[in-house]
């Protein structure tokens, strides 16, 4: 179906003309999934944008070929080309608000797909779009047709965009990070979708990622791209299996295994940073970064794409290949393990949170008999000094409220926040005394929203350091902006530079770096590192590992990503609708007995590892009940019966382990373990 040969893109900028994608082979067949992995900012999505010849007024290809159906797309006219454009090629991409259009109703952005391509009636405009929300399991579909797209979930919005997608009848899907920002619940739902579709209509798909684990799920075949070109290729279970260039191997090794705590297998990031497309060095485009390089051969000559000898349906692009040897990289050494909790610091006992129902026009509803939005509802745990408890859950969970709570950014409507034996949790952020408002901090998950565009780095965090600590004088304040860049591993001189010149990992670092600025005794970590590429995720987290070892800092970690929470944390909370559905120490809340919940986000975690088991059934979509019964009770493929969704589950206990559930401890015991080594 589609054939690229020897592809390069380029753009012309008013510095010169840069090539962003460099000599790029890849075959795509009916029905064929195929993986397209690397960081941010390697040619993944300039590669797929070049496939509707949609680079942008500054982009073209400069050389090579994309045959479609054996027809070179450069040869196509401005109609074929809108025919081809969300027809027999479309694209979903990875954030769906930039995608939907959000000042028409979902009704009239589905209906304009079928209408741009096909002269039918109204009538069958209508029955078609009908069609596609089913066949992406969108229920209510008369209620996803009349909202705006702010007014549906993130696992909806996307539903709806994959949905706009399939109206075209497309040949071949191609997916940029369609799930970045999604639940892990939500993300195993949409590739069980596409899975699905992709069976059903014999779809080839080209998808885009940075997550190793769902390219494992979803593709046939992976391709591994760094500068702009490929430097692996082969069959998913192959690469996966037994990596052969240095850079994937280096990809691997910076996500969680699953199972392993940080202890046993720390996380290596790779060093340094990828070249950008304008300043590509000579030789090996990864050999700056490369632990194998030879001086005098990887920084002078440029290594083909080359077969293995062995399996010629695997090439490498590799001039010390048969040096480096075959298989898996060896596992970094251990670390010695964290030094018990010190004492207890922070207490929270039986926090609630809750909003009144806002109207359309955002006053309050004052109607007799309304009941308020249980946003937290009876949270209790603890965390001692250099403790690291994780907070995990979905979407609406009530996690970042609870963090505002905790910060004095929301103040609670019942139940004690107690830290270091003072109540605060009635206590606003301004009515605190500076030294609590130094001790408790928070790093957001986008960085982007949080740093100030128009000041300098240096300024933003000596902002903080005059606010949150006792450090006064310019040249004070100035050595311990230049301490706390160190503290994050960032050089002095980005003291100088505006955030849009820094990369994400290091606009992160600095909001790590401002947080710290007050020597907090606890850091509330808000998905820190969602959005970010796994290699610039495991040097973050990293980072915040060693600064609790070096400085006993207790550590709020936020994530639905399960694998990084059972590397990081010593204490798992797990909540659902505003509930904690279970909590313990974390080797306790990773083996069974397992919360229903808690097994359904372990079951959902994509693995990178061909060596652990497949993911099992994702949970289906349905609203928190947050009154009567258990809240997860309606999606609870083991629900025992009426008093589920009527009566509040008892508190069990196994020691430290604590479970909400009316199902007996002996029979949770008797399930399986939800994450274990076997056959897929």
């Amino acid at each position: 179906m589609l054939d690229i040969e020897n592809l390069a893109v380029e753009y012309r900028q008013r510095s010169g003309v840069v090539t962003a994608v460099r000599d790029v082979n890849l075959t795509l067949g009916t029905g064929e999934a195929v993986g397209l992995v690397g960081e941010s900012g390697c040619g993944k999505s300039t590669l797929a944008l070049a496939l509707l010849r949609h680079n942008g007024p500054g982009g073209a290809i400069s050389a090579g070929r994309i045959r479609y159906r054996g027809e070179d797309i450069a040869g196509f006219g401005s109609e074929r080309l809108r025919r081809l454009r969300g027809g027999k090629i479309a694209m979903v991409y990875q954030e769906p608000t930039a995608a939907l259009n959000p000042s028409l109703r979902l009704a009239a952005q589905l209906a304009e797909v079928v209408a741009a391509h096909e002269d039918v009636s109204q009538a069958a405009v209508r029955e078609r779009v009908l069609t596609a929300l089913g066949e992406v399991h969108l229920p209510d579909s008369s209620r996803i047709l009349r909202s705006y797209p702010h007014q549906l979930s993130g696992g909806e919005q996307q539903r709806a965009v994959i949905a706009m997608a399939l109206l075209g009848r497309p040949e071949l899907l191609v997916l940029d990070e369609p799930t970045t920002a999604l639940d892990a619940t939500v993300e195993a739902a949409i590739v069980g979708l596409l899975g699905e579709l992709r069976r059903r209509y014999r779809m080839a798909m080209l998808f885009i990622s940075h997550n190793l684990g769902l390219v494992r799920e979803v593709c046939d075949r992976v391709l591994i791209m760094y500068a702009g070109g490929i430097v692996e290729a082969g069959t998913t279970t192959g690469v996966l299996t037994a990596p052969q260039h240095p850079y994937t191997r280096g990809l691997l090794a910076c996500v969680p295994a699953p199972g392993a705590r940080r202890s046993e297998r720390p996380l290596m990031a790779i060093r340094g940073q990828p070249p950008t497309p304008g300043a590509m060095p000579p030789g090996c485009a990864f050999a700056a970064r490369c632990d194998h390089a030879l001086i005098g051969l990887c920084d002078r000559r440029e290594p083909a794409l080359t077969p293995l000898p062995d399996r010629p349906e695997h090439a490498v692009r590799c001039l010390r290949l048969a040096e480096i040897g075959s298989g898996p990289a060896s596992p970094p050494a251990a670390h010695p393990s964290p030094a018990p909790p010190g004492e207890e610091f922070l207490r929270l006992t039986d926090v609630r949170k809750h909003y009144r129902a806002a109207t359309a026009l955002g006053g309050w509803r004052r109607e007799r008999g309304a009941r308020p939005l249980q946003a937290v509802d009876g949270v209790s745990f603890v965390v001692r000094r250099g403790e690291t408890v994780a907070l995990v859950g979905e979407s609406g969970s009530g996690k970042s409220t609870l963090a505002r709570v905790i910060l004095g950014i929301e103040t609670a409507s019942a139940g004690e926040v107690h830290f270091r034996g003072e109540a605060v949790g009635t206590m606003p952020v301004g009515r605190r005394r500076p030294e609590q408002r130094g001790a408790l901090q928070i790093v957001f998950q986008n960085p982007d929203q949080t740093l100030n565009p128009s000041l300098t780095v240096g300024h933003q965090i000596a902002r903080a350091v005059r606010k949150l600590s006792t450090v006064r004088g310019a040249a004070e304040v100035a050595r311990r902006v230049a301490a706390l860049l160190a503290m994050v591993r960032l050089p002095p001189d980005l003291a100088d530079r505006l955030p849009a010149q820094l990369s994400g990992g290091q606009r992160q670092r600095v909001s790590i770096a401002r947080a710290l600025a007050g020597d907090p005794a606890l850091v509330v970590a808000d998905e820190p590192v969602s959005a970010l590429d796994v290699s610039v995720q495991a040097a973050i987290v990293a980072l915040l590992d060693d600064i609790q070892r070096r400085h006993a800092t207790g550590l709020v970690f936020i994530s639905h990503d399960l694998a990084l929470v059972r590397y990081l944390a010593d204490h798992v909370v797990v909540m659902y609708g505003g509930r904690v559905m279970e909590q313990g120490p974390s080797e306790q809340v990773f083996t069974p007995p397992h919360h229903p919940y808690t097994e359904a986000l372990l079951a959902a975690l994509p693995l990178a590892d061909p060596a652990w088991r497949e993911r099992r059934a994702a949970l289906h979509d349905d609203a928190h009940r947050r009154d009567g019964g258990c809240p997860f009770a309606a999606r609870c493929r083991r629900q025992i019966g009426e008093k589920c969704r009527t009566e509040r589950p008892p508190v069990q206990r196994a020691g430290a382990h604590r479970i909400a559930c009316h199902i007996p401890l002996a029979e949770l015991r008797l399930h399986a373990p939800a994450l274990d080594r076997g056959p897929g």
